[in-house]
């Protein structure tokens, strides 16, 4: 009986397990815990920054496509540019749909608002009561002015409290249909229940860039009010009523 030797400088048997060589552990980079704060404040301010207009603007639009016709106590035309007493045709486009409004039913008193640039002798307010009288033969006693107001803000102010000398509380407003939202923010903040029945005429419904420019623009406004108590004026209101144009 002979025992094998393994012979010095042989190969090992590929049957027999070999250790294998010891593997370097990666490096790991350090960690930087002071980075994660900051940076996801950062993200989560660029986030409100981004999603807050575009939230926004989607309910602008969504506003503007809804016409709200509730029984209440009085159908709400905001003012706009006019002439010497004589409406813009802005304002007489809210005009004629506030007839069409009160007519229907909708509610029993019409109330017009806005005040006027100086040089002026009349208000907004006077210029749509007397068109809705004298033009289209609404009684004198179902139309209310309100004389005040250089800016959506001013005037649902004093509509607010002449509302509340006559014991009303609910309302739907007539205005351009991307003004629709803002308005419906500003009466619900004098403590009316709003609603809106926008105008469909109007250049802010002429074409698809000046709808996109309207949404803008009210996007800021809506965000300036909300944000920092702050009226922007709307595009009918920005040319001094006096001057057509």
């Amino acid at each position: 009986m002979t025992l094998e030797r393994e012979l010095p400088g042989a190969e090992p048997d590929a049957d027999e397990p070999q250790d294998a060589p010891a593997e370097e552990a990666p490096a790991r980079r350090p960690r930087r815990p002071w980075l994660f704060w900051p940076t996801a404040i950062l993200v989560g301010l660029l986030a409100i920054a981004v999603l807050t207009p575009l939230g926004v603007g989607a309910r602008v639009w969504h506003q503007a496509r809804q016409d709200e016709r509730p029984r209440s106590d009085a159908i709400l035309v905001l003012g706009a540019a006019q002439y010497n007493g004589v409406p813009s045709p802005t304002l007489r486009w809210r005009l004629e749909h506030a007839v069409r409004l009160y007519r229907e039913g909708v509610a029993p008193a019409i109330v017009t608002v806005g005040g006027k640039m100086p040089g002026d002798n009349y208000t907004e307010a006077e210029a749509g009561r007397r068109w809705l009288i004298n033009e289209r033969g609404i009684p004198a006693n179902r139309v209310v002015a309100v004389p005040t107001g250089a800016d959506t803000l001013e005037s649902m102010r004093a509509v607010g409290r002449r509302f509340r000398q006559l014991g009303w509380d609910s309302v739907v407003i007539v205005t351009d249909p991307w003004h629709s939202l803002r308005s419906k923010k500003m009466a619900a903040d004098q403590g009316l229940a709003a609603a809106a029945s926008p105008t469909r005429s109007g250049p802010s419904v002429q074409t698809r860039d000046t709808q996109i420019n309207y949404i803008v623009r009210e996007t800021g406004g809506y965000l300036s009010y909300v944000l920092f108590g702050r009226s922007v004026r709307s595009p009918a209101e920005l040319r001094p009523s006096n001057t057509p144009g």
